[in-house]
């Protein structure tokens, strides 16, 4: 991975990414109905579990939304670094 690879993450469209995806799966259950999540998450479960990791209580899920939120900060300031914006 070089600075054009983490340019090119940093810069990416990512509320366009998140609007696809929320289009993607609106279609899929309107298509489908909700098969194809329940079969997803079921999926993604498993492998956590394989994985040894276990779904995580209210209080863990906010320390870990807090993780994330303050990993999120740290990126947009280093894309930041990069890009000049």
């Amino acid at each position: 991975m070089d600075h054009e690879d983490l340019r090119a993450f940093a810069g990416r469209d990512w509320a366009g990414a998140a609007a696809a995806k929320l289009e993607y799966w609106a279609e899929r259950f309107q298509r489908d109905g909700g098969g194809p999540a329940r079969l997803a998450s079921t999926l993604l479960l498993e492998h956590a579990r394989r994985l040894g990791v276990s779904p995580l209580n209210e209080a863990d899920r906010a320390a870990d939304l807090a993780h994330h939120a303050a990993l999120r900060d740290r990126l947009d300031r280093a894309a930041r670094a990069f890009t000049g914006r």
